[in-house]
């Protein structure tokens, strides 16, 4: 658990130009570091830039889908981040959804935690011995890997580089906290399940694994609008809540918190490419459970929360649908309220 909060921002792939802006401004501010998301292109082309801007600001892909990508690939690409940063990248991994993985990628999902888990082993298996002549083959239920034609890589600049596993449900969650460097939370959490049901799911993790909360980092994200108008800020949280809750494979987390029926009815405009023409079926409840929406006051007391469980956070406006400038302002609220 954190004394003094430490707050991570977000970059996407924007001109270069930009990122750089966002990334030392970010630094400047004192944040602990940037992730950078896989939605839907890879994670690393704008963490390449924020490192080349930069000098102490952590670098984390957030997530980098595991599935997507040979575990080789993602393997290799980590230790290039970690060289262009001067060891200051943090590898973060995630499942996704079946829909995501199969059908835009095209690569197989098979059970996930049992799949995440061998990625793992995987990439950890590439960083430690890469630059040793140890590798040979690799013979898993999802990955057979023939390295005999592999020719050593010069060492790594860190061979233990670190691992998050991001989750939004118990299976994964278990996971991370059993076998990684980090758990990462899904933004969608709403404030009550990131600081009562998840720290159980960590905690079975833990004890599994013979390990201690510290042997962990926890990093929570939210989206959170804070607004004067609170009438608007549930208004533009609605359509990132319309994305999310469509998700067949996240019913069972809405329904949890008593919206089943409204993620299943949300689910008809996902399936048909198109969350935002049923957003409108996203009661103000629904958008304020998901989505942290308020006055500045009431977002920093529903925020404070966190901090009873966490050790880092990432908060981030609810983006989607969002035109850039109202993206900005929300941004430089947060910025406001929670970094200066």
């Amino acid at each position: 658990m954190a004394n003094k909060p430490r707050y991570w921002g977000t970059l996407s792939p924007l001109p270069a130009q930009v990122i750089t802006a966002q990334a030392q401004q970010f630094e400047s501010m004192g944040l602990e570091g940037v992730f950078a998301p896989q939605v839907y292109g890879p994670p690393f082309i704008p963490l390449a830039v924020a490192a080349g801007a930069t000098t102490r600001l952590k670098l984390a892909s957030g997530i980098a889908l595991a599935f997507a990508r040979s575990p080789f690939e993602t393997a290799v690409a980590a230790m290039d981040m970690d060289t262009v940063s001067n060891g200051r990248f943090v590898l973060g991994l995630g499942s996704s959804v079946r829909s995501w993985s199969e059908g835009f990628f095209g690569m197989p999902y098979g059970k996930p935690v049992e799949h995440l888990r061998e990625v793992i082993e995987i990439v950890r298996l590439v960083i430690q011995k890469s630059h040793t002549g140890e590798l040979g083959r690799y013979d898993g239920k999802y990955h057979q890997l023939d390295f005999s034609e592999f020719q050593p890589l010069r060492a790594p600049v860190r061979t233990d580089l670190p691992i998050w596993v991001a989750g939004l449900r118990q299976p994964i969650l278990k996971l991370g906290a059993e076998v990684a460097d980090g758990v990462i939370g899904h933004p969608i959490w709403s404030i009550e399940w990131a600081t009562t049901k998840v720290i159980d799911d960590i905690s079975a993790g833990l004890a599994k694994a013979g390990r201690k909360r510290s042997d962990i980092e926890f990093n929570v994200w939210l989206f959170v609008a804070p607004n004067n108008d609170r009438k608007q800020a549930i208004e533009d949280a609605k359509a990132t809540v319309a994305f999310y809750a469509g998700v067949e494979q996240y019913e069972a987390y809405f329904a949890a918190h008593g919206f089943g029926k409204e993620a299943r009815l949300l689910q008809e405009g996902v399936k048909r490419g198109d969350y935002l023409g049923v957003k409108h079926l996203v009661p103000d409840e629904m958008a304020q459970t998901f989505v942290v929406c308020g006055t500045p006051d009431e977002v920093r007391a529903r925020v404070a929360k966190v901090w009873e469980v966490a050790d880092s956070a990432c908060l981030n406006p609810p983006i989607y649908a969002l035109e850039p400038e109202q993206v900005m302002a929300y941004g430089m609220a947060i910025a406001q309220l929670f970094y200066t």
